[in-house]
């Protein structure tokens, strides 16, 4: 078996398996071409230095990644929903069959919103807990590969692996929202670990039978974490060709079958209650709720998409931008991996292989979202890891990331100072949408507050030491975003300011709500009465009619603008106010219309949001 090309211009440097008292041994094999056996380096780095640089790492991660915990409420578009629905766990001490508002959420299954509520009961406050499984995942993944990386190829490449991830924008990114993608990521990359350990380093029956187990509660999570599984594809393949680097696996049918066993059970942990408690409750509501989450939510919206349509092309577009800088090394990996490949190195088959099924399974239905192929992500930094000690020291890849900072510099400068002189009228809409108090001042500071730091990236660390630069960068965006921009858009993104205001405008009396937003039950310190949220708008708005002229002196009705049609006059009622790129206002049972009075409510127009991911 060859040693990867580049890798080996590193492992012949006996400095670099001193740490692992491997020195002699590595370096001497590399030189005769001879395989180095992964399960006969120690169980973990016993250095101090190596223990040393994990724990930097993993200080590092964790301030990138919590910068700004508790300085925000949910945001939309996903956060608020998932949010409220755990707020209403707690409440209720209901975790089986989940609601949003007075309606049954079938959209996904609870687990993930039963970890916030977990964490709410641990922590107290929300601004903490709906953040942070999302944290614990994301930490939780970048160990994973890490590990992975150590055991298959030394500890060296298990931190570049692991560095590669956290420095990609999409996990970053999605790693400090509150959505259920870094948690299914987890999961996934969980199950992939379990099944690599056992294919590649074992036999590991336990690892295996983990790795199942974590499958099952991907499916709990987002219903995808079966795809973990689709690793015997590639794994079945090379043994069938006889593959370098697989493990010789012992063991019978029964400890095979003891996987199916763990991920029914993980599967299980969820379903079999669920489908007790509606078999128990004997409610059509129940069972409508049970249809729609096991077959049109799952099934159903892979062969029917009905949101979110993309043309085939479109991850190839993801994988160039969202997983930047990471991206830029493609020109180089390629070809590394294909020399791998050629040499039947199973280590480089099993995930790449894998990523590609992942992608493949995505691009074929019409409803297409970035953060679907999320999961792959973590394998891809695993496979790069080896490579990147090298590719680091190759001047077309300093020159990407030098390029790539001046790139920043200029955007976010230029869209900076255009904006905070109001020269962009795009910038200029975003503040009466938005409804920034401040006109977007802070907002517009920021970016070239951030264009200015990449300037100073890119002259102060310049071409020669640019990925260092890039790197520092964007840890540097991360902390402002996070410690910066969140107080700042806190108010108008979570719609807390409007909320404020209607509940000052309502006082004592009672409130009703029509077409609203998760984000404006969830932020509400007072209760209030919803007329449903996936029913049609004329419908909700009937009905808050007549709830109204019930108790006219008491009762209030929060909107959204476009949902009062002819029958508000807004000259009678309140605007409280813009959030979220919507309008809200307030009125009282004097402002409804003649014609609409009774609830005797006309179809208005278009029903249906137009921008089901608003943030």
């Amino acid at each position: 078996m060859q040693v990867p090309e580049g890798f080996a211009s590193v492992c012949v440097d006996d400095t670099f398996w001193e740490p692992f008292g491997l020195g002699t041994i590595a370096a001497s094999a590399v030189r005769r071409r001879l395989p180095i056996d992964p399960m006969s380096a120690p169980p973990f780095p016993s250095d101090p230095r190596s223990r040393r640089d994990l724990l930097l790492f993993f200080l590092a991660a964790f301030v990138v990644l919590a910068a700004g915990m508790g300085l925000r409420d949910p945001w939309p578009a996903d956060e608020p929903r998932f949010t409220l629905v755990a707020e209403q766990m707690v409440e209720s001490g209901q975790w089986l069959i989940t609601h949003r508002g007075s309606e049954l959420y079938s959209d996904k299954p609870p687990l993930f919103m039963a970890l916030q509520a977990a964490a709410f009961t641990v922590t107290g406050h929300w601004r903490i807990a709906f953040l942070l499984p999302s944290l614990l995942a994301a930490l939780g993944t970048l160990f994973l590969v890490y590990d992975a990386g150590r055991r298959l190829w030394g500890a060296r490449v298990g931190l570049y692996a692991a560095g590669a991830l956290l420095v990609t924008f999409q996990f970053v990114y999605q790693a400090k929202r509150a959505q259920i993608d870094p948690t299914v990521t987890f999961f996934i990359t969980l199950a992939n670990y379990g099944l690599l350990r056992h294919f590649l380093l074992g036999p590991d029956w336990r690892a295996y039978w983990l790795g199942c187990f974590a499958a099952g509660l991907g499916v709990i999570t987002k219903g995808v974490g079966i795809l973990a599984l689709l690793m015997f594809v590639p794994f079945l393949f090379a043994r069938w060709r006889g593959w370098n680097g697989l493990s010789p696996i012992r063991g019978g049918g029964l400890h095979w079958l003891g996987g199916a066993v763990a991920f029914l059970l993980a599967v299980g942990l969820w379903i079999v209650p669920m489908l007790l408690a509606v078999h128990a409750s004997d409610s059509p509501e129940h069972r409508a709720y049970m249809n729609d989450i096991l077959f049109r939510q799952t099934a159903g919206r892979y062969t029917d998409s009905w949101d979110h349509h993309k043309p085939a092309w479109y991850y190839l577009g993801v994988i160039a931008a969202s997983w930047l800088p990471l991206a830029l090394a493609l020109p180089g990996l390629v070809p590394k991996w294909r020399e791998r490949l050629r040499a039947r190195d199973a280590r480089f088959l099993l995930p790449l292989a894998w990523i590609v099924l992942i992608v493949l399974f995505f691009t074929l239905p019409k409803g297409k979202r970035d953060v679907y192929i999320m999961p792959a992500l973590p394998m891809f930094a695993l496979v790069a890891g080896p490579f990147l000690e090298d590719l680091i020291r190759r001047p077309w890849l300093r020159w990407l990331a030098f390029a790539l900072s001046l790139l920043l510099a200029g955007l976010f400068l230029g869209g900076g100072f255009a904006a905070l002189g109001g020269g962009w009228a795009r910038a200029n809409a975003l503040v009466v949408q938005r409804g920034l108090a401040d006109g977007g001042v802070a907002l517009w500071h920021l970016m070239i507050a951030i264009g200015a730091a990449a300037l100073a990236a890119a002259v102060v660390f310049r071409v020669r030491r640019a990925v260092t630069g890039l790197v520092a960068l964007l840890g540097v965006i991360w902390l402002l975003w996070g410690l910066w921009a969140y107080p700042v858009l806190n108010a108008s993104t979570s719609a807390s300011d409007v909320m404020r205001r209607t509940e000052q405008l309502v006082g004592d009396g009672e409130l009703g709500l029509v077409a609203w937003k998760e984000q404006n039950l969830l932020l509400l310190d007072k209760p209030a009465t919803d007329f449903g949220f996936l029913k049609p708008w004329h419908t909700q708005l009937g009905a808050s009619i007549r709830w109204l002229e019930a108790a006219p002196d008491r009762r209030w009705v929060f909107v959204l603008g476009r949902a009062m049609g002819p029958c508000v006059d807004r000259a009678r009622a309140i605007h409280v106010g813009n959030a979220n790129r919507r309008e809200w206002w307030l009125f009282r049972a004097d402002a409804v219309t003649p014609a609409c009075r009774g609830g005797q409510v006309p179809v208005i127009g278009e029903e249906t949001e137009d921008s089901p991911n608003e943030e």
